[in-house]
């Protein structure tokens, strides 16, 4: 299968997040295949996709770890080698992923926007779990989506987060994984996240958490366009905007690496 790596909310290699995307042509590897094939790139997400008949695509994410079902990078990452690649004509991409229907628009400059579904915050009691996952700190929210959403003080407190991985892991189940948030000095919002329970310690982008900060952000920013910026070593820049129950997220992609992973299943 063709194969590409890319680096996706980012113009530079080396930065934003890295996403494999394997184009499929013939028939879909198997499940356990496609994990060892993520298991064995070791990046926060590859992404496996495949056209359909009438031209949207069948898009399904592996993390090291497990499958997931919706990964924003990824998608990206999958818009930017579809359109240079595969259908450099099409100005949309549809995609049918294991939650639900997504898609991305081309922009101007290189840019893709994803349309994504909101996600409704629900505030939740600071406890022994959430203050050991955030190392002791107290935030001042404490928000619960797919993910735990702890708002801090300050960037700063963002940026110097030093996180427990095991006491971070051991959030109950109901959390994919940990957020951590705050308003920036020279973005609207910054965020870091963390997710150990699909074995990726720190996500350097993370655009599905984008699901959860942006109508967090602009409920309490009042506007609905907004930066992101993601403190992770990486960092990445995220361009959001909240529309209603779907949230618009776009950004760049720097292509890394092209080539073909050769896989000859076990009959």
């Amino acid at each position: 299968m063709k194969y590409y790596v890319v680096d996706a909310f980012t113009i530079e290699q080396f930065k934003g997040n890295p996403a494999g995307v394997c184009v499929l042509e013939g028939a879909w590897p198997s499940a356990e295949t496609m994990q060892k094939i993520a298991a064995e790139n070791r990046l926060s997400e590859t992404a496996f996709v495949k056209r359909r008949e009438d031209g949207s695509y069948d898009l399904r994410y592996f993390s090291p770890g497990s499958e997931v079902g919706l990964c924003g990078h990824a998608t990206l990452g999958t818009s930017y080698v579809l359109a240079h690649f595969v259908d450099p004509e099409a100005e949309v991409f549809h995609y049918h992923t294991r939650d639900e229907d997504v898609a991305a628009h081309k922009l101007p400059g290189d840019r893709y926007e994803l349309d994504f579904p909101a996600w409704e915050e629900k505030a939740v009691e600071v406890d022994e779990n959430i203050l050991a996952a955030l190392n002791g700190i107290c935030p001042l929210e404490a928000l619960e989506t797919r993910d735990l959403t702890c708002i801090l003080e300050s960037e700063e407190a963002v940026r110097n987060f030093v996180p427990d991985q095991e006491a971070i892991d051991a959030l109950p189940d109901k959390y994919l994984g940990l957020l951590i948030t705050a308003r920036g000095e020279n973005s609207d919002f910054v965020d870091r996240s963390f997710f150990p329970k699909l074995a990726i310690p720190e996500d350097p982008v993370c655009g599905s958490a984008k699901c959860t900060l942006i109508p967090l952000w602009a409920k309490r920013l009042g506007k609905n366009e907004l930066v992101g910026h993601q403190l992770s070593p990486r960092t990445g820049v995220v361009y959001c905007k909240h529309a209603g129950k779907r949230v618009k997220i776009s950004g760049n992609v720097a292509l890394y690496m092209a080539g073909e992973i050769n896989i000859q299943e076990e009959q």
